[in-house]
C-alpha cells in the first residue's frame, strides 16, 4: 500500500503537493490517512474504487474521503495537484467520493497553497489561505462523472464487460438476455443498485471512455465510432449536453480559468 506523506498527527490540516504523470501510467491500489482533493490541470485522471469509477477531466477534481482504497489511471500528459486534508479540519467535509467543479477561487487558492510550507505557522497569511480552502471544499458543485459499480456480482460483471467493450451493441434487451433476465428486471435492478437507468449508465460509461481517448490524442471521429456512435455528431451532441462544450473545444479550452500554476 502507498501512504500519503502527511501521516504525522501534528502536521498542518491542509498540505498541497504537485505530481505529473505520463500517458498510460498507473498508481496501484492504496489508501491515505487523510482525505484528498485530486485536481487535474491537464490530461484525464480515472480513480477506481470498489464502488465505481470517477473520471477527472482537466479543470475538475475528485474528492476522496480518508481510508478509501483506490487506484489511479492517467490519460494524456497529466499535471495533477493534490490537497491532503485532515478529515477533522471541518465537521461537514464531504463523506463520499465525488467529482467536483474547481471554481476560479479554489484554483487560485490551490496555486497559492503550492508555495506554502507543510509546517506553516498558525495565525499568518498561509493559515488563512488554507482555512479558505477548507471553506471552499464544502460548497463545490458536484459533476455527474461517476460510473457506479453494482454490488450484485452478475450486474457488476456485465458492467465491467461493457467498459472493456463499449462499442458493442448494448441494447437493454441484449444486455438482459446476457444475464438470462427480462429487460424490465434489468431496468429495476440497475436503478436500485446504481441510481441510474441502464441507458444513463451506458451513456456515462461511454462518455468517460471517450474522455480518456480524447486526452490521448485520438481524433473525434475515431473516438465516436470506437464507442458505438453512428456518427461524430451524435457523440458530440451527447458530449455537449453533459460537459457544456463540444469535444473539439474541450481539451483546447479547458476550464483552467486562464492562470498557470507553479
Amino acid at each position: 500500500m502507498l501512504h500519503d506523506p502527511f501521516d504525522d498527527p501534528f502536521a498542518s490540516p491542509v498540505c498541497a503537493i504537485a505530481q505529473d504523470y505520463a500517458h498510460g501510467e498507473r498508481v496501484p491500489a492504496h489508501r491515505h490517512s487523510r482525505a484528498q482533493l485530486v485536481h487535474a490541470l491537464s490530461g484525464v485522471v480515472t480513480v477506481n474504487t470498489a464502488l465505481g469509477s470517477w473520471v477527472v477531466p482537466p479543470g475538475r477534481g475528485v474528492w476522496l474521503p480518508a481510508q478509501v482504497e483506490h487506484d489511479l489511471k492517467f490519460a494524456g500528459r497529466v499535471r495533477m495537484r493534490t490537497l491532503f486534508v485532515d478529515s477533522l479540519a471541518r465537521a461537514d467535509l464531504p463523506s463520499a467520493c465525488r467529482v467536483v467543479d474547481i471554481t476560479p477561487l479554489l484554483r487560485q487558492l490551490i496555486i497559492a497553497a503550492m508555495r506554502v510550507a507543510h509546517d506553516y505557522p498558525p495565525g499568518g497569511r498561509d493559515e488563512r489561505i488554507m482555512e479558505l480552502i477548507l471553506d471552499e471544499l464544502r460548497v463545490l458543485p458536484i459533476l455527474a462523472l461517476h460510473v457506479p459499480l453494482p454490488i450484485d456480482p452478475a450486474l457488476a460483471e456485465l458492467c465491467r464487460t461493457i467498459r472493456r467493450r463499449p462499442a458493442d451493441d448494448w441494447s437493454l434487451q441484449r444486455s438482459a438476455e446476457r444475464l438470462g433476465i427480462s429487460g424490465r428486471t434489468l431496468t429495476r435492478q440497475f436503478q436500485r443498485e446504481t441510481g441510474l437507468s441502464f441507458s444513463q449508465w451506458l451513456q456515462r460509461a461511454r462518455l468517460l471512455a471517450g474522455l480518456d481517448a480524447l486526452a490521448a490524442g485520438h481524433p473525434i471521429i475515431e473516438v465516436a465510432l470506437d464507442l458505438g456512435y453512428d456518427s461524430p455528431s451524435a457523440f458530440s451532441a451527447m458530449f455537449r449536453r453533459t460537459l457544456g462544450v463540444p469535444p473539439s473545444q474541450y481539451f483546447g479550452d479547458t476550464p483552467a480559468h486562464g492562470a498557470e500554476d507553479e
